[in-house]
């Protein structure tokens, strides 16, 4: 079964079977044509036995026989024998002994195995066989090298999708899979020299957006403390907080998204002391159900600001206690926010994380930007791990948010 799941799908193998089968049946046809001849040959034979004209001469040259020979069926080993319809009315007949083996050992029976199978038409059929045989044997490595540069293609766009926007496949020959290879080289040059584009414009237009947010700032702070401006300045004061977010967001957004760029160092980081202490800043209850400590390699301030992201998120929106589940399983570490708020529709749980998205009706609520989980997604995949939504444990109203990394 995996044999053929492995022919299924790997495509040189698919185009050699069909060499090989066709070779097959190529072989199987004409053995069978070559069979049908000779059963005709056979039948036409014993129908009207051949006959030829044959003259028997003396040592002086003189005629002693002359006529029609017919051949005469006799047994296997007994040798030829002909029956002449002498000219002279009178029968004769004539006998050849049977051949002198001048090999070495014993010769072979005409009627054994081997004779069997090396006479038509199965002689013709194991000739054609080991052709066939040849043939297959010689198409492989050409078939091979051609559809390697298929994989070589496939594997390169499976990078790309992955996000390697840098990544090329080489481009040899100058038939339709060079062709092909050229124009994903082209396409992905042009994809990478936009999403750059569009990151570095992000990322400036981010960073310029602090100054006149530094100006808005100081301005308000000499406003003074008029109570009649109070109210207006708390409304200002609060945009201002929700702008700054935003820009700071974005920018740890587009930094993420760049492999390349630097975004910290990685080191050893124990979850149970970064979980205690950002569960104390918001007064949530930590929960470790693991033997020992849980230790991952990762960027402190990234994971940090993960798990703050969840804590804040489940702040924002629940009625109630807040848990932070600390847990083993296997070689990963489990992280579980569990909150008491509305929950997420089973249908939403995978949209929430896109970025800029947020629940329907959650615009009016105060505070979220819509980048805050599309964020944590970015850290737990950048530390190799994966962040989804779920029911809480203990099947009660509200969320459960599961962050896996590996542990070192």
């Amino acid at each position: 079964m995996k044999l053929l799941r492995i022919f299924s799908q790997r495509l040189y193998l698919r185009i050699w079977l069909a060499v090989v089968l066709g070779m097959a049946v190529l072989t199987l046809a004409v053995a069978w044509a070559w069979k049908i001849a000779e059963e005709q040959r056979a039948q036409q034979t014993s129908a009207t036995p051949p006959s030829r004209e044959m003259v028997m001469r003396g040592p002086d040259g003189e005629v002693m026989a002359e006529g029609r020979a017919i051949r005469i069926p006799g047994p296997p080993g007994d040798g030829v024998r002909f029956e002449i319809a002498g000219s002279d009315g009178r029968p004769y007949e004539l006998w050849l002994a049977p051949r002198e083996w001048r090999g070495e050992g014993r010769p072979p029976p005409r009627d054994s195995a081997v004779a069997f199978w090396l006479r038509p038409p199965f002689g013709f059929l194991w000739m054609l066989g080991l052709v066939g045989v040849a043939v297959a044997v010689g198409v492989f490595p050409i078939i091979r090298r051609l559809l390697k540069r298929l994989e070589h293609l496939q594997s390169g766009v499976k990078r790309f999708g992955e996000g390697d926007l840098s990544v090329r496949v080489p481009e040899r020959g100058h038939d339709e899979v060079a062709d092909l290879a050229h124009q994903f080289n082209a396409a992905a040059a042009r994809i990478e020299t936009l999403m750059t584009s569009h990151k570095s414009l992000l990322a400036n237009a981010s960073h310029e957006l602090r100054s006149p947010l530094t100006r808005i700032r100081m301005g308000l702070e000499f406003m003074g403390d008029d109570p009649a401006s109070a109210r207006a300045k708390a409304e200002i004061q609060r945009n201002i907080s929700e702008l700054d977010q935003l820009v700071d967001e974005i920018l740890l957004a587009s930094r993420l998204d760049t492999r390349e760029v630097d975004v910290g160092t990685t080191e050893s980081i124990d979850l149970i002391g970064l979980a205690a202490e950002e569960c104390a800043r918001i007064d949530a209850e930590l929960d470790v159900q693991a033997d020992g400590s849980l230790e991952v390699q990762g960027i402190s301030k990234l994971l940090r600001r993960a798990l703050r992201n969840l804590l804040e998120n489940a702040r924002r929106y629940s009625q109630g206690e807040i848990t932070l589940i600390l847990a083993r399983q296997n070689r990963m570490a489990v992280i579980r926010v569990e909150d008491r708020g509305p929950g997420v529709p089973e249908g939403q749980r995978e949209r929430i994380f896109e970025k800029f998205y947020r629940l329907p009706g959650a615009s009016e609520r105060s505070g979220g930007v819509g980048l805050g989980l599309s964020l944590v997604r970015s850290i737990a995949e950048r530390h190799g791990g994966s962040v989804r939504c779920e029911d809480r444990l203990d099947g009660k109203p509200g969320a459960s948010f599961v962050i896996t990394l590996p542990l070192i």
